[in-house]
């Protein structure tokens, strides 16, 4: 009987296993049907880095002094001099992955090559089904199952998602043509890996211009715990619409990629026009395949007209969402649902009526915004989990963080009552 079991180890579940493994009093085991960590294999293009400082790592916004920091993983590697020379905030993707690859080397509460294939309720707890054929039951169940690549349905032939694009890389290269779609982080890098290395090079994005991602000090205060309680608090058609306008905060392109897109763009057309268009505001309605290339049916949202365009290699970076896996359906019972199917998720992560002993992490952006998949406050949400769990804060938990008030003040007039 453990006290948690965690399904899934991405970097949030592997961050909860961190946090856990100094507890003296707390028994917890985490599945995963990998053999291993491995964090986006397929966009671990060289140089990329990640877009959020490395205090952003698995332990150290809950606990600066634990082993499992990144600073102590530079420190154990012998890179910690030339990170600190390096003068960058910002590691690089493949870093971060080694980092994590570290840190779970470490853990031996980790259990890989394991899918999970049922989950049923039994008295007061949980049994967690293998296909091995184990079980684990455990008081708590940490659903950390990540979220799938988003592919149009209007899309049909062999696309390539970004997930795999390092896969596909050299074929991508020696195609005649390539169209890149999508509009945020991932969608630039892969553009700019290609760009100079292909026959033609489109980008076709919806968003009305290329949105570096936001990044002043008052707006990343949207990360904080108070706006994620102002957010959560709103009624579900807000929240949807504020997810809507708030995509360029988290989901944008960071400001150095845009201009060094531009400047090579720039070198390059030294030679003479570089084969490229980069199409903004532009929808992909639909894109058949005849065996030998695409042909794009592309809308423009100004002026409402809509055209057609070739392309012998299609790359959608159309991101990921959060999927509920078959085997919650033994639970689903005892869950809490919107009416989109997905989970109603409380403000403390659960998602099993206010008992506190099922919880979710990065499946909730619906309900919490922006902070969902926000690496940065996995280590907040991981504290509260586990103040839920143990019924005691292991880890201080931050309430008020913000300089700025996202409601109405407490000691406002309003319709003339203080």
């Amino acid at each position: 009987m453990h006290d948690v079991v965690g399904i899934g180890i991405g970097p949030f579940n592997l961050g909860l296993a961190a946090l856990s493994a100094p507890v003296a009093d707390l028994d917890a085991v985490f599945l995963d049907a990998a053999d291993e960590f491995r964090w986006h294999p397929g966009m671990m293009i060289e140089g990329a880095t990640i877009q959020v400082p490395f205090l952003a790592d698995l332990v150290s916004m809950a606990d600066p002094t634990s082993p499992y920091s990144f600073l102590n993983h530079l420190k154990a590697t012998g890179r910690l001099y030339p990170f600190y020379i390096r003068e960058s905030f910002y590691p690089l993707r493949a870093e971060y992955d080694a980092y994590c690859r570290w840190v779970a080397a470490q853990l031996p509460s980790l259990r890989w090559g394991r899918r999970v294939v049922g989950l049923e309720q039994e008295g007061d707890h949980y049994v967690v089904t293998t296909d091995r054929g184990e079980t684990y039951r455990g008081r708590h169940v940490v659903l950390g199952v990540g979220t799938q690549p988003v592919l149009p349905e209007t899309v049909h032939g062999p696309v390539v998602h970004s997930a795999d694009y390092l896969t596909h890389r050299d074929a991508l290269r020696a195609a005649g043509s390539v169209t890149v779609v999508g509009s945020g982080q991932s969608a630039a890098e892969i553009y700019r890996d290609l760009l100079g290395t292909t026959g033609r090079l489109d980008w076709v994005t919806r968003s009305p211009r290329f949105f570096p991602m936001e990044y002043t000090k008052l707006t990343l205060e949207l990360t904080s715990p108070e706006y994620t309680d102002h957010f959560h608090a709103l009624p579900a058609p807000l929240r949807a619409r504020l997810g809507r306008e708030q995509r360029s905060l988290y989901k944008g392109i960071s400001g150095d990629l845009v201009d060094d897109i531009y400047d090579t763009l720039y070198r390059l057309s030294l030679d003479g026009p570089v084969p490229t268009t980069l199409l903004t505001d532009t929808e992909v309605l639909g894109a058949a395949w005849d065996g030998g290339a695409f042909t794009l049916t592309l809308r423009h949202a100004q002026l409402d007209q809509v055209h057609e365009r070739r392309t012998d290699a299609l790359v959608l970076a159309t991101g990921y969402a959060a999927q509920v896996p078959d085997f919650v359906l033994g639970i689903r019972h005892l869950l809490d649902w919107d009416d989109t199917g997905r989970f109603a998720v409380a403000r403390d992560y659960s998602v099993d009526g206010g008992r506190g002993r099922v919880f979710v992490q990065n499946a909730e952006e619906h309900t919490h915004g922006l902070t969902a998949p926000d690496l940065g406050f996995g280590a907040w949400r991981n504290s509260s989990i586990l103040a839920s769990v143990t019924g005691r804060e292991i880890y201080p938990v931050e309430r008020r963080i913000a300089f700025q008030e996202f409601g109405v003040p407490a000691d406002a007039v309003v319709g003339g009552v203080r």
